[in-house]
C-alpha cells in the first residue's frame, strides 16, 4: 500500500486516485480528482489531517467535497474539522449512520482518539449520482458493517470506493454495534457481485482489488 499519494493509481486520463493511510486503523483515506481540472475530493478523512493536506497541496488540487462511505470513527471523525478548513460540503453517506456520526466524539472519549461529530451536507440514498471534477459516481447503500454504508461507483472508469463493505479476501466487520451480517452478504451478493469483473476498487483499508478477484477467491462469498 502505498504511503501518502506516490505512486498515484491512474484510472484513465482525465481520473486518478491516491491513497493516504491514517489513524492508528491505518484507514485508506483516499483523494481523487480530474488530473486536467485538478479539481478532486477527499474520501474518508478519518484524521491526520496535516498529512492530507499536504498531499492536497502535493498535488496542487483544488477540492470541492467531501466524501464519506460510512460513520464509524476511523472513517468520519476528521470530516467537520476538515469541512471548515477547506469550506467544502460533505457528502454520504446514507441518513442510517446519522446515529453514528451523532455520537463520534463519545467513540473517541471511549477509545482516545480525538474527534469531532459529523452532520453530512447531504445524504444519499440508493441510486443517487456524484460528481467528483466532472466524474459522475453512482450511490449503491450496502448496509451491514453499518447501516449506512454506500458504496460509490464511476461506471466510464470502472472504479468504485468501496468504503468497508469488502476487502481483498475479507468483509467489512459486522460485531460492531448496528451491524448485520446477513445485511451485508445480501447487499455484496446482489449489488457488488452484478458488476463485471474487470471493476476495482479502493477499500477501507488495505489493498485494492477487483470484483473479479473476488468473486473468484474471497471465502466470505463462497
Amino acid at each position: 500500500m502505498p504511503d501518502e499519494t506516490s505512486p498515484n493509481q491512474e484510472l484513465e486520463p482525465t481520473l486518478a486516485a491516491g491513497i493516504i493511510p491514517v489513524t492508528l486503523f491505518m484507514q485508506n483515506c483516499t483523494l481523487i480528482w480530474n488530473t486536467i481540472s485538478k479539481v478532486g475530493a477527499v474520501v474518508d478523512p478519518g484524521g491526520d489531517l496535516d498529512r492530507i493536506k499536504a498531499s492536497i497541496d502535493k498535488e496542487g488540487l483544488t477540492i470541492e467535497k467531501i466524501l464519506i462511505t460510512h460513520g464509524h470513527i476511523d472513517h468520519a471523525a476528521g470530516a467537520a474539522e476538515l469541512k471548515e478548513m477547506l469550506g467544502v460540503p460533505i457528502e454520504g453517506p446514507h441518513r442510517a449512520d446519522k446515529i453514528l456520526m451523532d455520537n463520534l466524539v463519545a467513540q473517541g472519549l471511549s477509545m482516545g482518539i480525538p474527534a469531532r461529530n459529523v452532520t453530512s451536507d447531504r445524504w444519499l440514498q440508493e441510486g443517487d449520482a456524484v460528481t467528483v471534477g466532472g466524474h459522475a459516481f453512482e450511490i449503491l447503500h450496502c448496509p451491514g458493517h453499518s447501516p449506512g454504508s454506500v458504496v460509490y461507483i464511476n461506471h466510464a472508469h470502472k472504479f468504485i470506493l468501496m468504503g468497508d463493505v469488502l476487502f481483498q479476501g475479507s468483509i467489512g466487520r459486522t460485531d460492531f454495534p448496528y451491524g448485520d451480517h446477513d445485511a451485508l452478504i445480501r447487499a455484496i451478493k446482489t449489488k457488488l457481485m452484478a458488476l463485471p469483473d474487470d471493476y476495482a476498487f479502493i477499500c477501507g483499508h488495505g489493498p485494492m482489488s477487483t470484483i473479479g478477484e473476488e468473486r473468484a477467491s474471497n471465502p466470505f462469498l463462497a
